[in-house]
């Protein structure tokens, strides 16, 4: 339960009492400052308390918005501001600061509709998110858009302001803010054009965001072993079930914004089953297929290479960029020349100018929702075979095209890395260690070469391993020296701080040479039974890479270090896999044997420990308000 504090007298006929009890406050009147101050201090410490002026004006929705989000532990609107439990402290403060709240009455209080406007002087509430501010605690202002928030000085400014409220559909604007602001083009006109209703039935019926996930990921994999029947019924009931899958996937963030139900959890279950989806579905139709006699598991682990690939490639390049600023030539060149900018956003602003080229754009990535439309179709009309080359040539295209826009804008437009920024890359390349045995024998030295070093030297170790898994005998000396190579240039390339203009891509040639290995090894060994168990090898690291991504973007930071080194880092990981293959190919079964119980082994330490983390974190909750790639 939360409580409400009331400012003052209730003003007859107002129904904010009504409003705030139906958001779930306990409404307590105060009659001035210090008598808010005594109730502030009589609620329990776990509440949530917000301090409201009875004559606030407004629409429900924007006091949901301004009250409720879990998200901010302060918020406030016009005539309103409230504290979760750990701010508490930052709120009484305030409260003191603001004065005594007697003069109610005073001048000044007005509010007004869409954004509000900086605080007045009138209204308490107001007057303590100012000092709020002026500690340095600013609490989040919601975006109102049409809403309205205001605190009306008079009996005219009131009818005014009810005036505005009742020309606005509160309702409408909530269900349209419900829908992600930034979505790709099979999302929006085929899927939220609905299922935003589908969120709204769910709020009214008291399901929660995390069962919404929970019923598409139980969805796909009915539709994963609809597909591993390999029968033309099952691959049509596939492709429909993986559509309702995703509509479900759709509404789970549609549900959580509708009715600002966030949680660190849910954000992690919403990340992460998206990829255990997609993945479980690719090995469904590869199930299927062999079915029918054709084997494309192959096939399979591509497509979960190359998409995992593409994802590392995005979240290292926004996180080498995050709070970036331009280094000191080019913001002098920039100042002396301010229409100047890269190439590419100066064609990315012309393109932006044709309606129909943003959509293109969009489109031509493969986010997800084009992707598993295209996944849905194919599987339903065609094979599976057929499935897989067309997911793999279009995601080879995606990746090309955005990679190359990337490293033009790294190039081109260079910045300062902040040292979060170059934390996060460190993180992002998983080192075990025998690389970091290696940069710290040959840190010093390597400081001294050019920025490109790091990037170059990773790719020359990972283009030589990626070669030799690919031509040389298996069972044979070259692919061990290969990577024992690996592991030395991957030591070299973490030696010096990532802070290159290209440095954000040392991870992803990291993912790219470890996954590539175990399915060049795989698929060059003719053992029954190693594509599938090298699947569930790069399942199960993928999975680990994954976990790291969602908690550096929570903001609390890689895995512990503990769990890095018992996991091996990527060099050992692959050094095991190929010493696993010279010595066990030969042997057949043993082979495809070692391959899983390394699976198992990785699947159970990685889930265990995020697992752990995430039910019991504290990490801010992260939803995207982008499709993700």
């Amino acid at each position: 339960m939360s409580t409400a504090i009331l400012t003052g007298a209730p003003v007859p006929g107002s129904p904010l009492d009504g409003h705030l009890r139906s958001l779930g406050f306990d409404v307590r009147p105060a009659r001035d400052g210090a008598d808010a101050a005594r109730l502030l201090a009589g609620v329990p410490a776990g509440e949530r308390v917000a301090l409201v002026d009875p004559r606030f004006v407004g629409h429900l929705h924007a006091l949901r918005l301004a009250l409720t989000d879990p998200r901010f532990p302060l918020s406030a609107t016009a005539g309103a501001v409230t504290a979760k439990p750990e701010a508490r402290g930052s709120l009484a403060r305030a409260l003191g600061e603001a004065g005594d709240a007697g003069a109610q009455d005073a001048p000044g209080s007005g509010g007004g509709t869409g954004l509000a406007a900086a605080p007045r002087t009138g209204a308490l509430a107001d007057r303590v998110a100012a000092a709020l501010e002026a500690d340095g605690a600013a609490p989040h202002r919601a975006e109102l858009g049409s809403l309205v928030a205001a605190v009306p000085e008079d009996d005219t400014s009131r009818a005014e302001a009810s005036r505005a409220v009742a020309a606005v559909d509160d309702e409408a604007v909530r269900l349209r803010s419900a829908v992600k602001a930034r979505d790709g083009f099979f999302t929006t006109f085929f899927v939220s054009t609905y299922s935003r209703y589908i969120a709204r039935w769910c709020a009214r019926r008291g399901l929660t965001p995390n069962q919404v996930t929970t019923a598409s990921l139980v969805t796909a994999v009915i539709a994963a072993a609809c597909a591993a029947t390999g029968t033309r019924g099952g691959y049509i009931a596939a492709g429909v079930l993986l559509y309702c899958s995703f509509v479900l996937d759709c509404t789970d963030g549609q549900l959580a914004r509708y009715s600002l139900q966030y949680s660190t959890l849910g954000a992690w279950l919403d990340a992460t089953f998206d990829r255990a989806k997609e993945y479980a579905y690719y090995a469904g139709l590869a199930l299927g297929a062999a079915r029918g006699g054709d084997d494309v598991w192959a096939l399979a682990l591509g497509a979960m290479v190359l998409q995992t690939c593409r994802h590392v490639v995005d979240f290292a390049f926004n996180e080498a960029h995050a709070e970036s600023a331009p280094a000191p030539a080019a913001a002098a060149a920039s100042a002396a020349k301010p229409v100047a900018g890269t190439p590419t956003s100066a064609l990315s602003t012309r393109l932006d100018s044709v309606g129909w080229t943003v959509w293109a754009r969009r489109m031509i990535v493969l986010p997800i929702g084009e992707r598993w439309a295209l996944i849905a179709v194919l599987t339903a009309a065609t094979t599976p075979r057929i499935t897989f080359v067309v997911l793999l040539v279009g995601c080879a295209f995606a990746a090309c095209y955005t990679t190359a826009g990337r490293v033009l804008r790294s190039v081109l437009r260079r910045s300062v890395r902040t040292e979060r920024a170059t934390r996060a890359l460190a993180d992002l390349a998983d080192s075990g260690p025998l690389a970091r045995a290696v940069a710290a024998a040959a840190g010093r030295p390597v400081r001294r070469l050019p920025s490109l070093f790091p990037f170059a030297v990773a790719l020359v170790g990972g283009a030589v391993l990626a070669a030799t898994a690919a031509y040389a005998r298996v069972d044979g000396p070259w692919p061990v020296l290969a990577a024992l190579l690996y592991v030395v240039t991957s030591g070299l390339a973490v030696a010096r701080p990532l802070t290159g203009p290209l440095d954000w891509l040392v991870a992803p040639v990291f993912r790219a040479a470890e996954y590539g290995t175990v399915l060049l090894l795989a698929a060059r060994s003719g053992v029954n039974g190693a594509l599938p168990a090298a699947f569930g090898l790069v399942a199960a690291v993928a999975y680990h890479h994954y976990d790291t991504t969602y908690r550096i973007r929570g903001g609390t930071g890689a895995p512990p270090r503990a769990l890095v080194l018992a996991l091996g880092g990527h060099e050992t990981r692959t050094l095991v896999a190929v010493v696993l293959a010279a010595v066990l190919v030969t042997r057949g079964a043993d082979f495809a044997t070692a391959l899983t119980v390394l699976a198992v082994a990785v699947a159970l330490v990685a889930l265990f420990e995020s697992i752990r983390f995430w039910v019991s974190s504290s990490a801010p909750a992260v939803h995207d308000e982008g499709e993700t790639a």
